[in-house]
């Protein structure tokens, strides 16, 4: 009787984002196992995805699933204690301070270059693509990286500064068809190490170093998809970081995942399995940490790009799941499909946001001339 009262609960929650148990369509999910109604209700976005990780539901569509139930605001009604509890914690912690820095490293980025080299393709970049005017991935992704040099003004000598500069296929692309040189700072030793064999014989140069370490002046300063590992107790030292490095006539841009509203954590599921410790800033964090660093000289926003940037990453995976299951188990497998399908199912909801932010130091003479 007492699971009942939690299915009905779970059945009428659905019910609000035309979503059935047990039903037919694609985005329709299928109960394995009955346990699961109490423990997505008492333990809320942890008690969700375990339950997906252990085979207590499935959905023939997952991202469509999460689509509708985050277009619905369903997940606010699976706030839970544990939720509280994390919010207490970021507001007494740095969570992202030097130590707990490397966290989402060895949990995320160092877990084996195989695994990503076959669900990121050939140009190895492990951010949104931009898919204007692009038929696949890889074009999507040559598109973004020529998208950023275009907007940084990129010429022949310049030297940029890449932060979290993953693979180094950025600095590799600004290089070869720009011809800049480069500097990578990066804490993922196995990113570094790819990176060296991917750009050997270019004049880019690989650092093991964290953000708040950096010295030098450099011409241009990007930093694509690592701001969300930074915190937002965190986000002015990382500005004036960059704008210490950066000459007075440089520019920066900007690449982050963002959030609609200002938050002190994660999603609680998302912390623990996958991006240990990271936080989505909002505009209202960022612009306020610019404050007298910078001037925004242009915003642009394609987080539609994502969703299909994150369903390109799972067909490689899902196609190569052969190749790459050597090294991992099949929970791990489940794992990796509720991240990349949820996340791909939050950006369709516009649940969050891909910012790409140029500022300046002081402002340009005659203003900025946006690119797109």
């Amino acid at each position: 009787m007492e699971n009942y009262r939690y299915k009905k609960v779970i059945e009428d929650l659905l019910a609000l984002a035309d979503v059935q148990i047990g039903g037919s369509r694609p985005w329709d999910i299928q109960v394995l196992n009955e346990g699961l109604y109490k423990r997505a209700l008492s333990q809320g976005s942890i008690g969700l995805g375990e339950a997906y990780m252990d085979g207590w539901w499935d959905s023939p569509n997952l991202d469509q699933f999460f689509y509708k139930v985050l277009s619905a605001g369903l997940e606010k009604e699976f706030k839970n204690w544990r939720l509280v509890w994390g919010y207490l914690k970021a507001v007494v912690l740095n969570l992202q301070n030097r130590s707990r820095s490397f966290r989402v490293v060895d949990k995320h980025y160092d877990i084996g270059n195989n695994l990503y080299s076959n669900m990121l393709g050939p140009t190895m970049v492990y951010t949104c693509g931009y898919w204007a005017g692009a038929k696949n991935l890889e074009e999507a992704q040559e598109a973004k990286m020529d998208l950023v040099c275009r907007k940084i003004g990129l010429r022949q000598g310049m030297k940029i500064l890449d932060i979290g500069c993953g693979f180094g296929s950025f600095m590799k692309f600004a290089v070869k068809k720009y011809g800049a040189t480069a500097v990578g700072i990066s804490i993922s030793k196995e990113q570094i190490k790819f990176g060296k064999e991917l750009c050997q014989g270019l004049p880019i140069e690989f650092k093991f170093l964290d953000y708040r370490d950096i010295r030098g002046e450099f011409d241009r300063v990007v930093s694509i998809g690592m701001l969300e590992a930074v915190g937002y107790k965190n986000f002015r030292l990382f500005m004036k970081v960059v704008s210490d490095c950066l000459k007075d006539d440089g520019l920066f841009l900007l690449h982050t995942i963002g959030n609609n509203f200002s938050r002190k954590i994660g999603d609680p599921w998302l912390n623990k399995y996958i991006f240990p410790n990271g936080l989505l800033p909002s505009l209202a964090l960022l612009t306020k940490a610019t404050e007298g660093l910078f001037i925004l000289e242009d915003l642009h926003n394609f987080g539609q790009d994502y969703d299909k940037t994150l369903l390109a990453w799972f067909n490689n995976f899902s196609s190569n799941w052969p190749v790459i299951k050597k090294d991992y188990d099949e929970r791990f497998s489940r794992m990796w499909k509720y991240y990349l399908l949820s996340c791909a199912g939050i950006f369709r909801a516009r649940q969050a946001q891909l910012w790409q932010m140029v500022f300046s130091k002081h402002g340009l003479l005659g203003g900025y001339q946006s690119v797109r």
